[in-house]
């Protein structure tokens, strides 16, 4: 039997595992803003990234959530 193979709708983060460093997410944030159209789109790069540094490890999983939460699900 053969089926047509699925797009992936989504992107699973392991936030208990390597790709739950907070330099690993920095550097999701900065790719992910990239590739949805930078500063011209409303994803500025620099700014996230200057946002979810700004306070602790929840803000910083906070932010990334508010910009990339629509296709990217992070488990604890």
């Amino acid at each position: 039997m053969f089926r047509k193979k699925e797009e992936a709708t989504e992107i699973v983060i392991d936030l208990t595992g390597p790709e739950g460093n907070a330099f690993v997410l920095l550097g999701y944030a900065k790719r992910f803003a990239e590739q949805l159209g930078g500063a011209e789109a409303g994803y500025d790069p620099q700014a996230i990234c200057n946002e979810m540094r700004q306070s602790d490890y929840e803000n910083l999983l906070s932010v990334f959530d508010h910009y990339f939460g629509h296709f990217v699900v992070m488990e604890r």
